[in-house]
């Protein structure tokens, strides 16, 4: 009899760990209603993990700034693994590994870095915190996401600051008020930095960005390009950027200090309806740097600190299927009027597209015509010729 008991306790043993290893796999399984890995980890902790990859065939009718000729190049747009999640109810993280460019222009085994990594904290929906490396809040194009634009990828410059890009380091203060119909921003970030040589005094960047939003709200840190007919939005933006002391403009006599300065406006609208979905998206930008860069600059300033430009875009969306997926066709342009007078950069840049998603955002194939055309063109730099481009991405979020 002891050794019957003694059987079935082994057994039970056995059936406990059986049921406790389970319940780890479970835990750590992937979890297939989102893309991506759900880890969990404690209590409160979450890990998710994804990869998106999108993949770039484009054809441009010419070269180099030294070869008129055409070129096809096929590359790696964008390559990313990131990981997200939380520590608790109260603090997360955000960390994106990226390959970009990979292959483009014949350059390949392109370094991984670190594209993002930030910490949250939020307390409340009306007040959110991160700090990190993070997405500039200065510009609508900028936050809207990568992997969910209208068109086939943001403006080329326009819509990057010069002294932060896309991503900049330090703090941010955000969050929604009156149910998220207004939203406000306020970074605290390093923007131009350096050693005293260049830079008269390594001042911090101060950026402000305010929306409204009186449908359907956009509560996010990120905007999307479209909500594919799932929201009824209206938003108007308008920001501002700031920091002292960013430059001489004597640079060689360490003279004459100048200030940055620069504001957005913009709006965008999405109304889904019985015959399709409609979205229309337009932005002002001024940069401006104390026309520094025509003085007697310094020669690493970059040539869009002095800079008017805008873009209009919009898209129709069916209404139903086409095949397997559904398609969306739309059109950009922009315009960018450059202050420089040593050389001329200004530019329209016209083009239209579109969208077939397989999958929503995370199968999607899309195809893209350009005509680019300069105020005066260089006849010595083929790139700052008139050209035609023709672009295709397939794009892949698991």
């Amino acid at each position: 009899m002891k050794t019957k008991y003694l059987a079935l306790a082994n057994i039970k043993k056995v059936q406990r760990k059986r049921c406790l290893l389970a319940g780890i796999l479970i835990a750590m399984a992937p979890s297939f209603a989102s893309a991506g890995v759900s880890l969990q980890a404690g209590e409160e902790g979450t890990m998710n993990i994804n990869y998106s990859v999108q993949l770039w065939s484009q054809y441009r009718s010419y070269s180099s700034p030294t070869n008129s000729g055409s070129s096809f190049d096929t590359f790696l747009r964008r390559n990313r693994i990131t990981f997200s999640g939380q520590y608790n109810d109260l603090i997360g993280y955000y960390g994106q590994l990226e390959a970009a460019g990979d292959s483009r222009n014949g350059q390949d085994d392109r370094p991984v870095y670190w594209r993002d990594a930030y910490i949250t904290l939020d307390y409340s929906d009306a007040v959110r915190f991160i700090a990190g490396r993070f997405k500039n809040t200065f510009s609508r194009e900028n936050l809207e996401a990568c992997f969910e634009p209208l068109t086939i990828d943001r403006a080329e410059a326009i819509a990057y600051t010069p002294f932060g890009g896309t991503r900049d380091t330090g703090y941010a203060i955000w969050g929604n008020l009156a149910d998220a119909a207004f939203q406000y921003r306020f970074m605290l970030s390093d923007g131009r930095e350096g050693d005293g040589n260049n830079i008269p005094k390594n001042s911090p960047r101060y950026t402000l960005r305010v929306h409204w939003s009186p449908l359907d709200p956009e509560y996010d840190y990120g905007y999307r390009g479209s909500y594919l007919g799932t929201s009824e939005v209206f938003t108007i933006g308008m920001a501002y950027d700031y920091q002292p002391n960013v430059a001489y403009a004597d640079f060689s006599n360490k003279t004459d200090m100048v200030d940055y300065t620069a504001y957005t406006v913009d709006v965008f609208w999405e109304q889904p309806m019985s015959t399709g979905t409609y979205t229309l998206s337009a932005a002002y930008f001024d940069y401006d740097t104390g026309n520094a860069i025509n003085l007697n600059p310094d020669p690493t300033l970059p040539v869009n600190t002095q800079l008017k430009a805008s873009y209009a875009k919009g898209a129709y969306l069916f209404p139903r299927k086409v095949g397997i997926g559904r398609l969306q066709v739309y059109f950009r342009f922009e315009n960018s009027d450059y202050g420089l007078e040593a050389v001329n950069l200004d530019r329209t840049w016209s083009g239209g597209g579109a969208n077939y998603y397989i999958d929503g955002q995370r199968l999607r194939v899309t195809a893209e015509f350009a005509s680019i055309s300069f105020a005066e063109e260089d006849p010595s730099n083929a790139s700052l010729q008139d050209y035609k481009q023709f672009t295709t991405s397939l794009q892949l979020i698991f």
